[in-house]
């Protein structure tokens, strides 16, 4: 059974963070591990208080885990400052890491921010270079390109600004255009798109998070990265659309469909 390795929020409402990475690996038949940066009191209207876990015991989470089960794959979502980011790093590098998938997590579903102002350059500079890949999506990839994105066109021209800066492979999800949901990957300095129609839904807390730990199971299965993709977009598209209606926001998408009878 391949391994999988979290590293992210929790979120006490179960839709997103940690909580929605188990889920998704679980359905995927894989085995989830965690290691918790901060708990969150949220829900589906928002963020209402934050608790960081303490930088040297995340460390030590990661310690446990790679010196015992190894994982095959590793998601990271939020990590909300910058000595969180670095301690992560840094073990990340030590245990030589594979097939790491970040997703740069900058702000909830709601709006609301989950990471400080002084975090981001440490996030740049230290954590993303280590992804094979990472999931901005339009609101965060105008963060780390400094440019307004308003079209395809300026989705590549963000993504490539993006990639010289991290010199990696850079997934610009395209869901928060009007019209559709076409995603972009740039690797190796080749862009291939995803098309994708929108699934008309306000049920979406925790895409973000249920997309990127589907890419790191498929990674971990061995597929390309490109493959990868597409196949957890297709997992996600699903789990939209089997249309769970949980709470009075922004609802969870349904984790479990495929394995609902």
């Amino acid at each position: 059974m391949k391994k999988i390795l979290t590293i992210a929020g929790s979120d006490c409402s179960g839709g997103a963070g940690i909580q929605a990475d188990i889920k998704t690996i679980t359905a995927h038949r894989m085995y989830a591990m965690s290691a918790i940066t901060a708990l969150t009191a949220q829900n589906t209207t928002g963020v209402f208080a934050i608790m960081e876990a303490e930088p040297e015991f995340v460390a030590q989470q990661l310690d446990s885990i790679f010196t015992d089960i190894r994982p095959d794959a590793v998601k990271i979502g939020m990590v909300s400052n910058g000595r969180i980011i670095e301690a992560i790093a840094r073990k990340l590098i030590e245990y030589n890491a594979d097939n790491i998938v970040v997703d740069p997590v900058m702000v909830s579903t709601s709006g609301s921010a989950l990471l400080s102002e002084d975090a981001r350059q440490s996030l740049i500079t230290t954590l993303l270079p280590l992804g094979r890949v990472i999931t901005p999506n339009i609101p965060e990839a105008e963060v780390l390109s400094k440019m307004k994105i308003h079209n395809e066109e300026d989705m590549v021209a963000a993504a490539l600004i993006i990639s010289r800066e991290i010199g990696g492979a850079v997934l610009l999800k395209g869901g928060h255009s009007v019209s559709d949901a076409n995603d972009l990957l740039l690797e190796n300095g080749d862009t291939y798109w995803f098309k994708a129609e929108r699934i008309l839904t306000t049920n979406t807390h925790g895409t973000g998070c249920t997309l990127s730990s589907a890419i790191a199971c498929n990674l971990a299965d061995g597929m390309s990265l490109r493959e990868s993709i597409k196949n957890a977009k297709e997992y996600l598209s699903g789990a939209l659309a089997a249309g769970l209606d949980l709470g009075k926001g922004s609802g969870p998408v349904n984790h479990i469909y495929r394995l609902q009878v």
